[in-house]
């Protein structure tokens, strides 16, 4: 069964750190989105067996590549992302909207400004999820940014949404 094949290959990107998302399994198979998230959770079940909890970090070094942000900016969405749910910014957002928002917030910052859209299509959510993130995030910009980010656009002149 296709829909089979495809969460236990989810299942084992995951297990093997390199983790990919719903979206990007879906691209590569014959199987819809809930079918592969369906036959996840029969497997989990059946085997009791657990994978690690997704983070931020997963994503962002593949996300960043795709968009061919510098370093610079890659380190700052990460740092971003992370300080961002450690200090509860965003509660019940997905990590993959979370360092999508991230990587629109340092990108913004910088002078490689990328779009919510293009990061919405690297990262496979809509570009309204990264707003959402974002909007959450911009009132604390000042505590997410590290230390020594070196501003193109201020803080003050980001989008506002």
């Amino acid at each position: 069964n296709d829909a089979i094949a495809a969460a236990c290959l989810y299942i084992s990107c995951r297990q093997e750190g390199v983790p990919r998302t719903f979206k990007e399994i879906v691209a590569v198979s014959t199987v819809s989105k809930k079918e592969i998230g369906r036959c996840f959770k029969l497997i989990l079940k059946a085997h009791d067996t657990t994978v690690e909890l997704i983070t931020t970090g997963d994503f962002m070094s593949r996300f960043c590549g795709t968009l061919s942000l510098p370093r610079d900016v890659q380190k700052a969405a990460t740092h971003i992302a992370k300080k961002a749910v450690d200090l509860d910014i965003v509660p019940g957002r997905s990590p993959i909207s979370v360092a999508a928002a991230a990587i629109y917030m340092a990108s913004q910052a910088s002078d490689n400004k990328k779009t919510q859209r293009e990061i919405a299509d690297i990262a496979g959510v809509a570009d309204v999820t990264i707003r959402q993130s974002y909007k959450l995030m911009l009132p604390r910009a000042k505590d997410l940014f590290p230390s020594d980010f070196k501003f193109t656009t201020p803080i003050e002149s980001l989008p506002q949404n």
